[in-house]
């Protein structure tokens, strides 16, 4: 179906390695030519090893698979006649660990509020087109963790 490309680049720059004192940030290139600041999040390595402006990979999962499942909720919208004028997402992920001890993410909570131009998809409409974004995103189908959509209407 094609390829993605990400280049995710760190150097040690002024730290000390050997004694597990340096920076975890570090920068993600993508083929359109984005930049991304990244880190480990500073509730996993403390400050001043971790840079909280940074994307930790944590939240690009989550946001990969909130973005993933909006745009699949739009193209379904699309074709059902709708007009999505604002869809926004406030997704949460919970770490824990997993049924193997280790730690994961185990359950993303999506939470989209959306407004429509004219008419609104009634209640079981929107419960449909979410379940069928659901089934087709990309990267629900490729997560072990629960996905779940929590939409307001």
């Amino acid at each position: 179906m094609g390829r993605h490309i990400a280049v995710v680049e760190w150097s040690l720059g002024d730290g000390n390695f050997a004694h597990g004192r340096y920076s975890r940030a570090h920068a993600w290139h993508f083929d359109g030519g984005a930049e991304v600041r990244g880190s480990s999040s500073p509730s996993v390595v403390p400050l001043p090893w971790s840079d909280p402006a940074g994307v930790d990979p944590e939240e690009a999962l989550i946001a990969s698979a909130s973005a993933c499942h909006m745009l699949w909720f739009l193209h379904i919208a699309c074709d059902a006649g709708f007009v999505v004028t604002r869809y926004r997402d406030e997704a949460e992920g919970t770490m824990a660990k997993g049924a193997d001890g280790k730690i994961a993410i185990t359950r993303i909570a999506l939470r989209p509020d959306i407004a429509f131009e004219g008419t609104a998809p009634s209640a079981d409409d929107l419960h449909d087109m979410h379940h069928r974004a659901h089934d087709a995103c990309f990267i629900a189908n490729s997560l072990k963790s629960e996905i779940v959509v929590e939409s307001a209407g």
